[in-house]
Order: structure tokens, then sequence, then C-alpha cells
């Protein structure tokens, strides 16, 4: 695999990085993306792919579920870096259809830290299952998840907010937090929040 990898790495050197030394050159020496963009590890929601985006444009931090946890020291320095010292317009928080970390809400399984990890997102399955039927039919089942994925994204950005850096760029106007869901079937990525 990692040869393919490789390889991959030789194409992106020929086709991409030496046909665009404007872009690619002053990257080597500094960074200036435009938005923070808070994802899921899953490998089928690639950020730059689903957006476009060049390198450079994103300041990229991925998780298991799109968390944005209450108290976390590893987020907390990408959000006070992106915010404070890189000077990112936007804050992204993108959920997505089909998520593991969703699913698993409604599992125990033998896992040690993924359960501890979910904690974080427990409250979006509360909201929603407060709201709806329990579902009877897989359809009903599968617009939960639907519910809960969008409704973790809501309750990932009100964590988000919590954050020192988060809650003095809103209050003076220097970014803008949006909240997006990108559905895998359809390869659709759309403004939710």
């Amino acid at each position: 695999m990692i040869e393919r990898y490789l390889e991959g790495n030789k194409r992106f050197l020929e086709e991409d990085f030496r046909r665009d030394p404007d872009h690619y050159g002053p990257l080597a020496s500094a960074q200036h993306p435009g938005a923070l963009w808070i994802g899921c590890s899953d490998s089928r929601v690639d950020p730059e792919r689903i957006t476009g985006a060049k390198a450079g444009e994103l300041f990229v931090h991925r998780n298991i579920g799109n968390i944005v946890p209450l108290h976390d020291w590893n987020l907390a320095t990408v959000i006070e870096y992106a915010v404070n010292h890189l000077k990112v317009d936007d804050i992204v928080i993108c959920g997505h259809s089909n998520c593991g970390a969703i699913k698993s809400l409604d599992h125990e399984g033998g896992d040690n830290y993924i359960p501890l990890w979910l904690n974080n997102a427990v409250e979006a399955k509360r909201r929603v299952d407060s709201r709806i039927p329990v579902p009877k039919t897989p359809e009903e089942e599968k617009n939960r998840l639907r519910l809960i994925e969008i409704e973790n994204v809501g309750l990932q950005i009100e964590h988000l907010r919590t954050y020192p850096p988060v809650r003095a760029a809103e209050k003076e106007g220097r970014i803008q937090i949006h909240g997006l869901y990108f559905d895998l079937a359809t390869g659709e990525l759309k403004k939710i929040f």
C-alpha cells in the first residue's frame, strides 16, 4: 500500500506541484488558510477533495465524529493557532451521512476509548430522540441517524463557542462559524447552520 502512495506522490509532483510553482512556492515558507475545518476522520470525507480547496486554503483538524470536546488541549491549540495566529475568517464543522461515530452512540462495544470520546456527542442523540417517535422501519432509523448527524454538528458548534479565542473573535466580528453536512451517496455538501 505504501508504494501506491509513493507513486501517487510522484504523480502529484509531476501533474500538480511542478506545474504550479506560483502556488506551491510561497507555501514552503508560510500558510494563510481562510478557514479552520473541523471534520470527521472518515476516509471518505476528505475536506480538500469535497470542497475543491487547494493546498494551503484549509487548516484542518479531523477526529472521530467531527467532535469539539469542551475541554481538549489538542483542539484548543488548533483553535487558538487558527484564530489568533493564522487569522482565519471562518470556522467550519462538517458532519456527514453514514457516520460510524453516530451509529456507535446506540451500541455499547468492547472499546475502551471510543465510548469516552463519543460522550461528547451523546446530547445530540438525546435531543433527536426527544423530538421523534421511536423508529419502526429501516427507513425511519436511517432518517433518525441523519437527524442525529445534523444535530451533532449544531451541538459541536455550541461546544466551539465555549473556547475563549472563538468567543472573542466572534464578538469582534473576525470570524464566522458554519455547520456543513456532506452526503456520501450524492457527493453534495450543504450548509445546515
